[in-house]
């Protein structure tokens, strides 16, 4: 099972090559640029894959430059879309990654698939375009398109909260200054998502949409609190109005039934960790001793 992965040596794209290949994929990272279009569809017709999983792109929503955004994220899955119809097979399945921020700030909660869409970013924006561009490929290509909400876990980049807490309780730093305080979220394991990930690729629903989610939502006080009792260490926490996010999203939290329901009906259980052992693992990568009373890592994530 030959398994063609963009987005490789990025953060989600090394925990889910670990895990694919751990269930017998063969997985080949694309290295053609995802906008040089003739080298992108060489690299295709060579690989020839069997599945495709899309994880490039830009997913932090603080990027600098906005026209990035639309960029990487719509013309680059366009071109490979474009690549992959030019097969003469064609995958058996193909996961495009959006983001659950293309609902926005929305009063109902948990956010079920069919919640009204209403991006508030340039990040979730280019998501959006980029699913309903899909949308014009699935005639043909079987394609399935997940909405991960928040995740984190070893090796994520420090410009997102939890790698960034880490670190700062890790090295037992006095203080540290964040953005809005005032936001909750959900903060799932990398593991689990990619679990999903690969569950879907094989029973997933083409032309269908998923949340990637738990349900389960944590503010950043409680994030800290938790990091404080793993660590044992207290941080004083301000906030610098630079790190202040216009048009944030204020709770982002996920209904996983439609998920959890194909997965019961194919006789799959899916692991959740807690987000002690997730801030946990997170710790334990950065090479440090983490003390005894933290709680036991979990295993990895059954798909």
């Amino acid at each position: 099972m030959k398994l063609l992965l963009t987005g490789a040596d990025g953060f989600t794209g090394r925990s889910f090559r670990k895990l694919a290949e751990a269930e017998g994929y063969q997985v080949v990272p694309l290295r053609a640029d995802l906008l040089d279009v003739e080298a992108l569809h060489k690299e295709v017709q060579v690989i020839k894959p069997d599945y495709v999983v899309h994880l490039a792109g830009i997913a932090f929503v603080g990027h600098a430059h906005e026209e990035a955004f639309y960029t990487v994220n719509v013309l680059g899955t366009t071109n490979l879309l474009d690549a992959l119809i030019g097969l003469e097979s064609p995958p058996a399945m193909t996961l495009l990654a959006s983001s659950a921020n293309v609902y926005g700030n929305c009063t109902q909660s948990p956010i079920s698939e069919s919640q009204p869409l209403a991006p508030v970013n340039h990040y979730a924006m280019s998501k959006l375009a980029m699913e309903y561009m899909a949308q014009a490929y699935m005639d043909r290509l079987r394609v399935v398109i997940t909405r991960p909400f928040n995740y984190t876990g070893p090796g994520q980049d420090d410009a997102f909260v939890i790698p960034k807490l880490a670190k700062h309780f890790i090295q037992h730093l006095p203080s540290v200054a964040l953005g809005n305080l005032h936001v909750e979220r959900e903060f799932n394991d990398v593991r689990s998502v990619c679990a999903a990930y690969l569950f879907l690729l094989r029973e997933g629903v083409a032309g269908e949409v998923y949340n990637v989610c738990s349900g389960r939502m944590h503010d950043l006080q409680e994030v800290i609190s938790t990091f404080e009792r793993i660590v044992g260490h207290s941080l004083d926490v301000s906030v610098d109005p630079r790190l202040v996010r216009p048009n944030e999203v204020h709770e982002l939290c996920g209904d996983p039934r439609k998920l959890k329901d194909l997965m019961t009906n194919a006789g799959r259980s899916w692991n959740l960790p807690t987000l002690e052992e997730t801030l946990s693992t997170v710790l334990a990568s950065m090479d440090q001793p983490i003390p005894s009373a933290a709680p036991g890592h979990c295993g990895a994530c059954a798909g």
